[in-house]
């Protein structure tokens, strides 16, 4: 065992894991989202967006229209949910704006869907991010992988069978 080749493996690591953090989180503040990348994962927006769509967000926007797409999150739910805002007004009291949302596909408003109590999303507090572009049926490789656990020990395999192979160079 080469003491320096494995330092320089482990580094090369750290490096690869590090920018990638760094990328994220600078994507993060740009688009002001904690998340600004997401896959659909149900068919509830067919058909202007397919389960494994990756989702593009921006939330540097101060309102969202009505016909706008956006991914919100529900308090105690940590699924991101992409649905169409169906209508739009203003809190009188605090002049936040408060959206109601449906899903293209679905019969029936949000509703049901949003933390207990609540009849409207809140801009600022449930909102992620609205949708602003988007990639077709690439994000249904992170889909595969976190619903086949087979498909999970399959990729750790190849993980450890590449690393096998390459340490011994």
């Amino acid at each position: 065992m080469n003491l320096r080749l494995e330092l320089t493996r482990f580094l090369s690591l750290g490096y690869v894991l590090s920018s990638s953090f760094m990328f994220w989180m600078g994507l993060s503040l740009f688009t002001d989202c904690h998340s600004p990348i997401v896959v659909v994962l149900s068919g509830s927006m067919e058909p202007a967006f397919q389960r494994g769509d990756i989702l593009f967000l921006w939330n540097r926007n101060e309102k969202n229209n009505v016909g706008d797409v956006v991914v919100y999150e529900v308090a105690g739910k940590s699924i991101p949910i992409v649905h169409r805002v169906l209508k739009q007004h203003y809190d009188r009291s605090t002049g936040e704006q408060l959206l109601l949302t449906k899903g293209d596909n679905n019969n029936g408003d949000d509703v049901p869907l949003y933390a207990r109590g609540n009849y409207y999303l809140n801009k600022t507090k449930d909102v992620v991010g609205t949708v602003k572009g988007y990639i077709p049926q690439l994000g249904y490789v992170t889909i595969w992988i976190s619903e086949n656990k087979y498909a999970k020990f399959g990729l750790l395999g190849l993980l450890a069978l590449s690393s096998l192979i390459s340490s011994e160079d």
